[in-house]
């Protein structure tokens, strides 16, 4: 089904990447639930969760509902400049640049058991960067999750000794 319904986008954003369009999936109901239900039974791997982290953009998607399904709460993780109020921030390389992301100070309480959650893990960059807001907050990231894992960029790799799950791998 993720096959059917991830698109590859080439040279996008820039030459030499290839985008996974999750578009269609999301547009089709059934495969949505499905997803967020596989994604949830995943999740539940990581023991008990106080908070699921979302990552922006994609990880938006599924992240709310996933804290759903574990009973947590979530907590947003933005570009930089997004939030109103004090944030912690951090830097990170992405494979075609850099950026920053930040989370409310008051988002976790410190001890905090996190579930991270995105879309796509690449390289690892993104997933890094959320675990520091997470430490500097003082709560530890129990699990990290996502729809798809690319292999050949070896961000599983850089997750270590928590590691990523991944529903389907490229």
């Amino acid at each position: 089904m993720i096959d059917r319904l991830v698109r590859p986008i080439e040279d996008w954003p820039v030459p030499g990447v290839t985008f996974r369009d999750i578009t269609p999936l999301l547009a089709e109901p059934d495969a949505l639930r499905t997803v967020i239900d596989a994604l949830v039974e995943l999740a539940r791997a990581s023991g008990p969760i106080d908070a699921v982290l979302g990552i922006e953009a994609r990880g938006f998607i599924f992240a709310p509902a996933i804290a759903l399904g574990l009973d947590a709460g979530f907590v947003p993780v933005r570009k930089a400049g997004k939030l109103p109020s004090s944030s912690f921030t951090t830097t990170y390389d992405l494979e075609y640049g850099s950026a920053e992301l930040q989370m409310h100070r008051d988002a976790l309480h410190a001890g905090d058991r996190v579930l991270v959650v995105d879309d796509v893990l690449a390289t690892g960059g993104t997933m890094l960067a959320a675990a520091d807001l997470v430490q500097q907050a003082g709560a530890q990231v129990a699990g990290n999750l996502v729809l798809i894992e690319l292999l050949a960029l070896g961000g599983q790799e850089r997750l270590q000794p928590v590691g990523c799950s991944a529903l389907h791998t490229y």
